[in-house]
């Protein structure tokens, strides 16, 4: 059980090398390989990402702690990730990790550790190591911390590059999240980066009375990221926004009531048309960058519609939505979508471009295709694009993301529909 959150989307927040210009880096970083200030070179070369990372991603979506803020700017997340994916360290996307988990994204990642307020005295327990990176982020912030993880090669690994890179006062431990760690309890603080669905009741029992919680709960593919606090021996709960993560496994996998059913996947509030959330997130819906819930009187379903606006380039424009998908049985499926646009751009950069994008990741989350609808550029009414693709036989899961994707204007959409076209054994959808 890691417990760090889905890969989040194709190009979200600003991929700040174009494949073209990554390119040419990676050429001249191989002519440099065997100068003496090549390493220093790669070095710098990162701190322009991190430092990049916090103004065009972390800032604007929000975060405003300054500690977190120059944490996540010097915390080194390539360390954290396999080599074949270091170049895409600094974008703001989860990344597989290997046995089916991920690292999270710089941003969830900012955003739970800002949330729990974390303070120099406090000892904290984080449920799910993963890569280390989460722990690496509170490290400089707080006392102590407290780790687990279920997967013992993850474990392994996260425990030799924490310690390679001097985190000192970072405890792990292998095994199940669920019953937490109970003879270093009580904690100040608890932030768990997978999801049960309901909060584990060692966890509640474990954290100090006036203490926090930070955890994502519900069905696998519809959560939500509550803050709690422990008053009087109960949890007082704030919902602060939708959200997926893996699931917690262990017991908590086996104590899950609700099962996702990868036969008949759907988009929840595919018209937009449930009330926005009083923090002003659409329900249903994650990962939100620069966009809300508007009411258009010609909304082609219904009268509220979801809009992205955005006039500095680059800076992410996206809302998705996850869930199960399995290719053994859908061998075809139709993503149709209602558009309208007022001035949209692009940047230059092809994923930089208002679209609808489907991806299909295996089932150890590792992107094995994607496709897209759109770009939908200029000024355009009210109009419904769709396309049909194939379904990878190794997909397990799928996300649809909508959105500017870093692009400029105004884009609306509506009616974000996905449909079976085509089942195992050629039978069509329902």
């Amino acid at each position: 059980m890691t417990c760090s959150s889905f890969p989040s989307t194709h190009g979200s927040g600003r991929e700040w090398f174009s494949r073209e210009n990554l390119q040419l880096v990676l050429a001249i970083a191989l002519l440099l390989s065997s100068s003496p200030v090549h390493a220093q070179r790669q070095i710098d070369e990162y701190a322009v990402r991190r430092q990049q990372l916090v103004k065009d991603v972390l800032v604007p979506g929000g975060v405003k702690d300054q500690r977190v803020l120059d944490v996540i700017g010097s915390t080194l997340r390539h360390e954290f990730v396999e080599p074949q994916f270091r170049d895409r360290a600094y974008y703001d996307i989860a990344l597989p990790i290997g046995e089916s988990q991920t690292i999270s994204s710089p941003y969830i990642v900012a955003v739970m550790t800002e949330a729990i307020d974390p303070q120099p005295t406090d000892r904290v327990l984080e449920i799910g190591t993963g890569s280390g990176y989460q722990a690496a982020v509170l490290s400089p912030l707080v006392q102590e911390v407290y780790t687990i993880e279920i997967i013992e090669k993850l474990s392994r690994n996260a425990t030799k590059v924490l310690q390679r890179l001097g985190y000192k006062n970072v405890f792990t431990k292998l095994g199940d999240g669920y019953q937490g760690w109970e003879e270093k309890a009580p904690f100040d603080k608890i932030i768990v980066t997978c999801s049960p669905e309901k909060v584990p009741q060692p966890l509640v029992d474990q954290l100090r009375e006036g203490g926090l919680m930070i955890i994502p709960v519900g069905e696998r593919y519809q959560q939500t990221l509550y803050m709690m606090r422990k008053i009087d021996g109960q949890l007082e709960e704030e919902a602060l926004r939708p959200t997926l993560f893996v699931p917690m496994t262990g017991v908590a996998e086996a104590k899950r009531e609700v099962q996702p059913d990868p036969q008949n996947p759907s988009l929840e509030n595919s018209d937009f048309e449930l009330p926005e959330m009083e923090n002003g997130h659409v329900p249903k819906w994650y990962y939100q960058f620069s966009c809300r819930l508007v009411n258009d009187p010609k909304g082609p379903v219904g009268s509220q519609v979801v809009e992205f606006k955005n006039d500095i380039p680059h800076q992410p424009g996206i809302l998705l939505q996850g869930f199960p998908l399995d290719g053994r049985y859908i061998r075809k499926i139709k993503l149709s979508a209602w558009v309208a646009t007022i001035n949209a751009k692009g940047t230059g950069d092809e994923n930089e471009r208002p679209a609808v994008i489907i991806q299909f990741f295996d089932a150890n989350r590792k992107r094995v295709a994607y496709y897209t609808l759109g770009p939908f550029l200029g000024t355009r009414d009210w109009r419904q694009y769709q396309k049909e693709w194939a379904v990878p036989p190794t997909c397990r899961e799928a996300i649809v993301t909508v959105g500017l994707f870093g692009g400029t204007g105004i884009a609306r959409f509506d009616g974000v529909e996905l449909q079976v076209v085509q089942r195992a054994g050629g039978k069509g959808g329902e």
